[in-house]
């Protein structure tokens, strides 16, 4: 439709709600001409659209941003977009030496690293430790209840984390700090078989995520475990195969 008398210059430049048939009508109302511009369909659908569709998607930016000391996340779940109830994706940074604590869950999760670098540790069922340094295109994979890890290295790191529940819920995991917390002393110097002033210092909330120093080589870290390591990798470098 060409520009009449008494429309805006830009009027040519914006889409409009109307479609090809003619139906609909200009919009020089306040809107969001870009959120217009990524849902073409949902602006201008086509006549077999009754509109009963659910919503099918969710974008990170219209969530909220939990913001910490070492890093930040922000979650779609079943809260965010009602459809996906079988599914829940959270997106995270970690700055050069930020710690998502040790932590676990009933959800399993899997991971694609979007960008920098990140060292993961975890411990599986029988006691075999797992850690491995991961960077862009890699993925990993933690089964339901495997306590893990993960760390930002010298460039820092985002993710992406996806679970098998859309009620999941990456702020009702369960955190080592959190357990500790919440666990008189005496009981955790029994359980660990060290002395009650080993734990003097901890801290008495949860921590999720916070600053630390970047971690050294990998070597350095990888400790002797009497169980032995995982017998299958927790990691996978996609951009390997």
């Amino acid at each position: 439709m060409k520009r009449t008398a008494g429309t805006p210059a830009w009027y040519n430049r914006v889409p409009h709600p109307l479609r090809h048939d003619g139906a609909g009508a200009t919009d020089f109302g306040p809107r969001d001409v870009m959120r217009d511009l990524e849902n073409p369909d949902m602006f201008v659908p086509p006549k077999t659209d009754a509109g009963a569709i659910p919503n099918l998607k969710f974008s990170f930016s219209d969530t909220h941003m939990q913001l910490n000391h070492g890093g930040w996340s922000r979650e779609i779940t079943v809260r965010e977009l009602p459809v996906s109830t079988t599914i829940a994706g959270v997106n995270m940074r970690l700055t050069p030496g930020g710690v998502r604590e040790l932590h676990w869950h009933k959800q399993s999760e899997w991971a694609y690293m979007i960008l920098g670098h990140a060292r993961i540790t975890a411990v599986d069922q029988d006691g075999r430790n797992f850690i491995a340094d991961v960077g862009p295109g890699d993925l990993w994979f933690f089964p339901a209840g495997i306590p893990h890890s993960i760390q930002g290295l010298e460039d820092g790191c985002e993710f992406l984390l996806v679970f098998d529940d859309g009620n999941f819920s990456e702020f009702d995991t369960f955190t080592i700090t959190d357990w500790f917390a919440h666990t008189p002393k005496d009981i955790l110097a029994a359980n660990f078989g060290v002395h009650e002033s080993a734990f003097a210092r901890i801290p008495d909330k949860q921590r999720y995520i916070f600053q630390a120093k970047v971690p050294g080589p990998l070597e350095n870290q990888k400790v002797p475990d009497p169980y032995g390591t995982v017998p299958k990798s927790f990691a996978y470098r996609l951009f390997a195969q």
